[in-house]
């Protein structure tokens, strides 16, 4: 599963939609179109996996529209994949984020668990990063987006694990470095 199949879990526990509505919800609250190719083939599996239902709703002179409600069963599958980062995810930023802004319906040790498992990526990619930089040799410009992206991967580890050590410890924030992410319990 990835991140899409998380924003039409997470949007249907709003409200029933339709999948016109569903794809605007998505794309107002997160940026992200969804088009037909990867929402109605999404909805066809939770269908059949029952973490929805489908009913017909009649218009008046208008064909029948489809509307789709999350079931217990889908209120489950979307907590276990939240919780759930396996490695490759882990590195991928979009999947990474997408599960970090849905962290309120985390308990603290699953928080911790998808904040570890980003700490492993975003070390996994500096070493590949360093390990590149060091074969660039005179290639200027390769050199530089390399050197870039080990700047914002270093920039973005301190944060979450400061944020992975106060779900541990609950103590008081420390004050924050310019550009560290922040983090609420």
């Amino acid at each position: 599963m990835s991140y899409v199949e998380i924003l039409i879990l997470r949007n249907l526990t709003r409200r029933p939609a339709h999948g016109y509505e569903l794809r605007k919800r998505v794309e107002a609250v997160t940026g992200v179109i969804l088009n037909n190719n990867s929402l109605y083939p999404a909805l066809r599996r939770f269908e059949e996996a029952g973490a929805v239902s489908k009913t017909a709703q009649t218009q008046a002179g208008r064909p029948s529209r489809v509307v789709y409600e999350l079931t217990d069963v889908g209120r489950d599958l979307l907590h276990d994949m939240l919780a759930d980062l396996p490695p490759e995810q882990a590195e991928d930023d979009t999947e990474f984020l997408t599960r970090l802004g849905q962290f309120a319906l985390l308990s603290p040790a699953e928080r911790r668990d998808v904040l570890a498992a980003r700490d492993t990526a975003l070390g996994t990619r500096l070493e590949r990063l360093t390990s590149l930089q060091q074969r660039s040799g005179t290639e200027r410009w390769s050199a530089l987006v390399t050197a870039e992206l080990i700047s914002a991967a270093q920039r973005e580890r301190p944060g979450w694990q400061h944020c992975a050590s106060r779900l541990r410890s609950r103590s008081r924030p420390r004050t924050r470095m310019a550009n560290e992410p922040t983090c609420r319990d």
